[in-house]
């Protein structure tokens, strides 16, 4: 995720760092070059040259503008629905450590606590499609065993199943236990959240059409403006190519917020929280805060 501290209209202009640009360069070039054909041509050759208005332009642009604007928001909502899980996260992990001091055992209650990271962690690889257990072994108690098919539930299951034996032992009571369960629920609804985003991509024919439009709407938009606008042109389409093929751009990194693309989620940042958190509740020395470098947030 880009953080700018200070974004006055010089770095607006000229950054880099996030911006859409790199993706469409060459795009965008492509469709300048062909402006600058299509007018060459007409000021050549106007006999060749058959004048088109650019009436139906106006019209496509605004509905494509339209569609769009509802697949981008379409898109914006599956980051933005990504974001509050793993805020939820947190929070199921904060309430699991408070709800938690009642556990007499501190070796227990570490190996637990210590667990919720290893969850993170693993959840964290898998929706990158990275080595779940690699990344949660860290965390885990010496031996523990968790389903390697589904780290993370495997992990809940463990560590249900301790809170499920302390309550039969009488060692918390049935309402402790039952908020402890209701947290690890809460973590089970979070990880099916973020794989419902991950596993559910927009419906490919939106996809489809929005690119074909895009491309149909940009190549031919330079014999509408080569006459009226001269060598202009090129520079008129460039602006447009620019806006549409940048928009189309951004809704697909959106769509999938849990990559490692610059405007994706912060999602390393938050795991460095949740294990600060954790660590401050047993005691134990606290790993740096993640910062921003070159003003990405991993």
């Amino acid at each position: 995720m880009i953080v700018h501290s200070n974004t006055d209209m010089l770095r607006m202009l000229f950054t880099l760092r996030g911006s859409i640009v790199k993706r469409i360069a060459l795009r965008c070039l492509m469709v300048t070059l062909l402006a600058a054909l299509i007018v060459l041509v007409e000021r050549r050759y106007p006999a060749l040259f058959y004048p088109v208005s650019a009436t139906p332009f106006t019209l496509l642009g605004l509905s494509l503008s339209i569609f769009m604007s509802f697949r981008n928001n379409a898109c914006y909502d599956r980051w933005w629905e990504g974001r509050k899980a793993w805020g939820r996260m947190i929070i199921e992990t904060r309430s699991f450590i408070r709800e938690s001091v009642v556990i007499a055992d501190p070796a227990l209650r570490r190996e637990l606590l210590r667990s919720l990271c290893g969850f993170a962690h693993a959840l964290n690889a898998r929706l990158r499609n990275e080595d779940e257990l690699h990344a949660a072994r860290p965390w885990l108690a010496e031996g523990a065993v968790v389903t390697e098919h589904n780290v993370c539930d495997g992990i809940l299951r463990v560590i249900g199943a301790h809170c499920a034996r302390l309550a039969e032992q009488q060692h918390i009571s049935e309402f402790r236990y039952t908020l402890l369960e209701q947290r690890l629920l809460g973590l089970s609804e979070v990880q099916a959240t973020c794989e419902r985003i991950k596993g559910t991509p927009l419906p490919f024919p939106y996809t489809l059409l929005l690119h074909r439009t895009i491309y149909i709407f940009c190549l031919l938009l330079p014999f509408a403006l080569a006459q009226p606008l001269g060598w202009l042109a090129p520079l008129f389409t460039t602006i447009v190519s620019y806006t549409f093929l940048g928009l189309d751009a951004i809704g697909n990194e959106l769509e999938d917020p849990f990559g490692r693309d610059e405007n994706d989620l912060p999602t390393d940042a938050m795991v460095r929280t949740l294990e600060r958190d954790v660590l401050s509740a047993l005691g134990e020395p606290l790993p740096p805060v993640l910062e921003p470098v070159k003003h990405v947030l991993s």
